[in-house]
């Protein structure tokens, strides 16, 4: 049945959702490329949220893993094995545990939001800039440049650095998807988190030296208590930078495109701004911004319905299980004020997404000020996509704008 399933065919990425609920119609989980896809809502959040399915491949013996890593095409990288490959991300039970405990105090809500002024003061600087020119690209000129600068000011690095690091970040991040993996992208993968690694040796050794209030101070504390090592540290920066920046600008783009597809939406959230986070949640749940990820069986199980032995590897199809019509009425229908919505964009269980509350934060913020300040926003041209199936979003969004 997945044989018509290409995310690399064109098209794929602007409108996947045909294939996903070709997929949803399918029964069980179908064979995709060594993956048991799971589609619908109950299946994609029963393995998400199961402890027993895990995402690193501790489970499997050293010739196992290697053998694994090889097929993948993972190999023969080493900054990347040390820093990426082993991340939090990759982690399960105790380690994984361990390491988010340590960086968990900044990303609650109540300390995020003394980033709201410094969220506001950027994003009104931004659009003092580009409002009155009447016409620009909202993720080239815009959201491209918000998740960096933010992340960038909570870890503590320089400001002008924020390009640079967004920038060795998507090159990193580019390579795990399945459907696009070349030897081009894996060198340059490499050298980025190279690059990276410098910059963050760089600021270790500055706040080392004199301690600031932001995130690499604290993880500092972290490693010197003997509650994680140097090479967490610096793995766990950067999967912050490397989890928050790109999806948080796709998830802009589409939720902006969405309000540009639904006029009568984007109206009523002028009208009554209060409706501002539940349509920030109705931006993730119609579009996620990261639409796939595994998981590996740890022991043999059952799941989905269905027995499965100790090892099989689960793609979770995020996207088209927060499009499911058994979990969400009327689910291709985009409205500001849907509620309950519980989607799955964030994931579910031991992984769930560590910086959903200043994504959220940021969404609010950059989408509160763009309608402050406008008094009509309109497509000025045609999106173009992402291509693939790693994520979601659009690369361009040209806009117009007229002001009060």
């Amino acid at each position: 049945m997945t044989a018509d399933f290409d995310p690399a065919q064109p098209g794929f990425g602007e409108n996947p959702w045909p294939a996903y609920a070709r997929l949803r119609a399918a029964p069980g989980l179908p064979l995709w490329q060594g993956f048991r896809l799971a589609s619908r809502f109950a299946d994609v959040q029963a393995i998400a949220s199961d402890r027993r399915m895990v995402r690193g491949t501790a489970i499997f013996g050293p010739d196992e893993q290697r053998r694994m890593q090889r097929a993948e095409n993972f190999h023969d990288m080493p900054f990347h094995e040390r820093f990426v490959q082993t991340s939090m991300l990759e982690l399960d039970g105790p380690d994984h545990d361990r390491l988010r405990r340590a960086v968990f105090p900044f990303f609650t809500k109540s300390r995020l939001e003394s980033l709201r002024p410094f969220v506001t003061g950027w994003a009104d600087a931004a659009l003092d800039r580009l409002v009155p020119r009447g016409r620009f690209d909202f993720i080239a000129d815009l959201a491209a440049h918000l998740p960096g600068q933010v992340i960038g000011h909570l870890i503590g690095t320089d400001p002008a650095l924020a390009p640079q690091m967004t920038q060795w970040s998507e090159e990193t991040v580019r390579y795990f998807d399945v459907s696009r993996r070349t030897p081009a992208r894996k060198a340059q993968a490499e050298r980025a988190v190279i690059l990276f690694h410098d910059a963050l040796q760089d600021l270790h050794a500055a706040r080392k030296a004199r301690p600031q209030g932001d995130l690499m101070s604290a993880m500092i504390g972290a490693e010197d208590a003997g509650l994680l090592t140097h090479d967490e540290l610096i793995a766990t920066v950067m999967q912050i930078l490397h989890a928050g920046h790109g999806s948080t600008i796709d998830v802009m783009g589409s939720g902006l495109h969405a309000l540009l597809a639904h006029p009568d939406q984007m109206a009523r959230l002028r009208a009554d701004p209060a409706l501002m986070p539940t349509a920030v949640q109705e931006m993730f749940r119609f579009a996620p911004p990261l639409v796939f990820f595994h998981r590996y069986a740890s022991e043999d199980l059952t799941i989905a319905g269905q027995g499965w032995p100790r090892g099989t590897k689960f793609g979770l199809l995020y996207a088209s299980a927060n499009r499911d019509p058994e979990a969400f009425p009327d689910p291709d229908r985009f409205d500001v004020a849907r509620r309950p919505n519980l989607h799955l964009s964030f994931g579910a269980g031991p992984h769930v997404c560590l910086g959903n509350n200043l994504a959220r934060l940021n969404m609010d913020i950059l989408f509160s000020r763009l309608l402050a300040r406008t008094r009509s926003i309109e497509a000025a041209g045609p999106a173009t996509w992402k291509a693939g199936l790693q994520a979601h979003g659009p690369l361009s969004l040209p806009i117009r704008v007229t002001t009060h």
